[in-house]
């Protein structure tokens, strides 16, 4: 990554090597960090993170829609008739990606 760069992680805490990024945000290998998920959760008082003035913290709820649950719903009966009906289904998590 560019020294100006922000990583992102509202993922899971687990694609991020956490003490390599303490590192790299404490000697300015990269500029900053905004973090939604850790490896560990909540993430504990003593940690590191919370110290660093180029890292924004937010409480794991990066990717929560305001409308989720009606998403959510609409998605299931499309699947539902498509299953019914021998259709492919929309939507389908990518076990190879991992998403």
């Amino acid at each position: 990554m560019k020294s100006s760069a922000y990583l992102i992680n509202i993922a899971r805490g687990s694609v991020i090597d956490e003490p390599a990024l303490l590192e790299a945000l404490r000697n300015g290998t990269i500029a900053g960090a905004g973090l939604d998920t850790f490896m560990e959760e909540p993430l504990p008082p003593d940690s590191p993170f919370w110290d660093l003035p180029n890292v924004i913290i937010t409480p794991h709820l990066g990717g929560r829609l305001e409308n989720y649950y009606e998403v959510a719903t609409d998605i299931f009966c499309e699947n539902l008739c498509r299953f019914v009906d021998g259709r492919r289904l929309i939507k389908l998590v990518n076990k190879k990606r991992g998403y």
